[in-house]
């Protein structure tokens, strides 16, 4: 495992010249990345999820567009359009600006139901189907997607099946005192994201990709995950619990951080740290847990309190 934590490391180093103080949500992300699964950055504005996506995506070798959703934006500005050539009396297909192995969709919660939709296809299945053609995406594919969880007006809140395709939500939180104040002696002459190289290739990216699927992840751990995303749809403050696509990216996300951290297996410690981020978007309070003021952060660390951990035991050869 030592060649996917040299490039995790690599890419952790290189963001963090960007965003200061926030080593655990530029770790998770990396995770996210290693894993193949999209990430949905969830804050105020002004704490850096754009930057952070930026950033992420300038350490890659990679193709890159942005996406600015907002209310007018058509699905087909997303997924591109077929245009008739006069030339030759066909049509041609012109990619959108999705058709690019880095995506960064800014305020996915601005655009309307429709064009959000448009997003479904390639991030399940990463293709777009345009006039019946299929166009496959390039791999990696990645969709780091940004919105602002407190300003409603303008908005429309993603479905549930658009909030299923993201294998985790993090949100960064504003720096402390120390992080707040280097922040401003580094952007005393010049923003730091202009100084942000290079420092993975996307082959390297892909390598350690495969690599963190080799990672070995006990029976015992494995029905662990399940018990925990199972009690998510039997709790009583929950209307809808996680999917079985909940299941999938607790046990991917958890090969990909013991990865990151040097070890070849995962622990349940992967699984307690990483339930918060991939399984709490996945929840619908219930009405009447709503007026209680519960929420899915409350939810999750009750489930994790009272399912018992899996012991040791040892590992078959």
């Amino acid at each position: 495992m030592e060649v996917v934590k040299a490039v995790a490391d690599k890419i952790v180093d290189n963001v963090e010249k960007v965003i200061v103080g926030k080593h655990e949500s530029v770790q998770l992300t990396v995770i996210s990345l290693l894993c193949q699964g999209h990430v949905l950055i969830e804050d105020v504005p002004g704490t850096g999820k754009t930057m952070l996506a930026k950033s992420i995506s300038r350490s890659l070798g990679c193709t890159f567009r942005r996406l600015q959703f907002t209310p007018d934006m058509l699905p087909s500005d997303v997924t591109g359009v077929s245009v008739f050539n006069q030339k030759t009396r066909e049509f041609e297909f012109r990619p959108g600006p999705v058709m690019a192995q880095i995506v960064l969709t800014d305020e996915i919660n601005r655009a309307t139901p429709k064009t959000q939709s448009a997003l479904l296809e390639a991030m399940e299945e990463r293709q777009v189907t345009v006039d019946g053609v299929t166009y496959p995406m390039q791999p990696p594919f990645l969709v780091l997607a940004t919105q602002n969880p407190i300003e409603y007006e303008g908005t429309f809140p993603l479905p549930e099946a658009q909030l299923d395709r993201f294998m985790m939500r993090i949100s960064l939180g504003y720096p402390s005192t120390e992080g707040e104040i280097k922040m401003l002696d580094d952007q005393q002459h010049i923003h730091p994201i202009s100084r942000v190289e290079q420092v993975v290739s996307a082959a390297e990216l892909l390598d350690a990709q495969e690599k963190v699927k080799d990672v070995y992840i006990d029976d015992l751990v494995k029905e662990y995950i399940v018990r925990l995303v199972k009690t998510t749809r039997k709790h009583p403050d929950v209307y809808l619990g996680a999917s079985p696509r909940g299941s999938l990216a607790l046990y991917k996300t958890g090969q990909a951080r013991a990865a990151v951290l040097g070890r070849d297996y995962v622990l349940p410690d992967d699984v307690k740290a990483l339930a918060m981020v991939t399984l709490t978007h996945r929840l619908i309070i219930s009405p009447s847990a709503r007026i209680k003021n519960v929420d899915p952060r409350s939810v999750i660390q009750e489930i994790l309190d009272g399912t018992p951990v899996p012991g040791a035991r040892v590992r078959p050869k």
